[in-house]
């Protein structure tokens, strides 16, 4: 089954680790493949955000958690599309029937799901907007939306890293992904302090979806409450570097109380207009003070992250 959550791929995941009992804890899901300190967003606060960046890393660090990740993905424009869809089908009813789990983008939504059965016709799921479940929705009309893009993944057992090299990986990751390279964000999103430029920017400039906002401000609030929490627990993992996680939690305790107020000031009332801009002139202003702060925490919180790289290195 799905683990709600507003990050709906790692959701599925748990979901899937949770089914395969691997027993690994929602910070250290979050933590481990580096999402926990991820943010991805464009100056108008499109919701594609949260999904619309290079994810591959996340498959990569989730081999130090204990788990690996198989299946296939494609867009429509590609010219062997249906085929790729129908080898991802078999890889799904054969995982399935192997007693693995697996999970899909877009079986409803543009969000992920669960994957819990088949027929002949497709998929059975549950997930964003279908808890107690949904299908079938035929094998053969995935990905056939406007986005234009399927992605189905089995979860299988592996072993995991030491914590160690699980932790400094995803910090290794976090900080490049801060940067914004070509090789994780796509054009028009910014990310680390810069994202928090783009935020604020939008919101001042009077572009900004207001719904926009709301599911940006939830969905990256989660991360960093993951963040915090997976420091924790790296803390009581790892030895020698007391002083470091603990530094590292208050500054990211800072930018995840900043995001949990914005939260509260514009909740996620479900999928609205998202075209209606942010238009209160005092609830702008609140926003962006709010970002700020969460901005420079958050700069300071990625110092912080490489002397603990420095550490591990040591």
């Amino acid at each position: 089954m799905w683990s709600p959550k507003w990050v709906s791929h790692l959701g599925c995941i748990k979901g899937c680790v949770d089914y395969l009992k691997l027993g690994i804890s929602d910070a250290w899901l979050y933590g481990g493949t580096g999402h926990a300190f991820v943010i991805n967003i464009s100056k108008d606060s499109c919701p594609s955000g949260p999904t619309a960046w290079k994810t591959e890393m996340l498959f990569v660090l989730g081999s130090n958690l204990g788990y690996s990740m198989d299946g296939g993905f494609a867009h429509k424009s590609m010219p062997d599309f249906g085929e790729r869809r129908r080898k991802a089908w078999e890889h799904v009813k054969q995982s399935i029937d192997e007693g693995y789990p697996c999970y899909g983008w877009e079986l409803d939504i543009a969000e992920f799901y669960v994957i819990n059965g088949y027929d002949e016709r497709g998929y059975y799921f549950n997930g964003p907007g279908c808890e107690e479940g949904k299908g079938p929705k035929p094998w053969d009309e995935v990905g056939e939306t406007q986005i234009g893009m399927f992605e189905l993944y089995s979860v299988r057992p592996g072993k995991p890293a030491s914590d160690e090299k699980t932790v400094k990986e995803a910090l290794e990751f976090t900080l490049e992904h801060s940067k914004g390279p070509e090789k994780w964000i796509f054009p028009n999103y910014s990310s680390g302090p810069a994202g928090y430029d783009t935020w604020i920017n939008g919101i001042q400039e009077g572009i900004a979806s207001a719904s926009g906002l709301a599911y940006n401000a939830a969905v990256w609030g989660e991360c960093r409450h993951h963040a915090v929490e997976f420091l924790a627990e790296a803390k009581g993992r790892i030895e020698g570097l007391d002083s470091e996680f603990d530094e590292a939690i208050e500054h990211y305790s800072q930018v995840s109380d900043s995001l949990k107020t914005l939260t509260k000031i514009y909740p996620f009332k479900g999928p609205a207009d998202f075209s209606k801009t942010v238009e209160d002139p005092e609830k702008r202003a609140k926003a962006t003070s709010l970002l700020g702060d969460a901005r420079e925490a958050e700069e300071s919180g990625l110092r912080t992250l490489e002397k603990i790289i420095e550490g591990l290195s040591s």
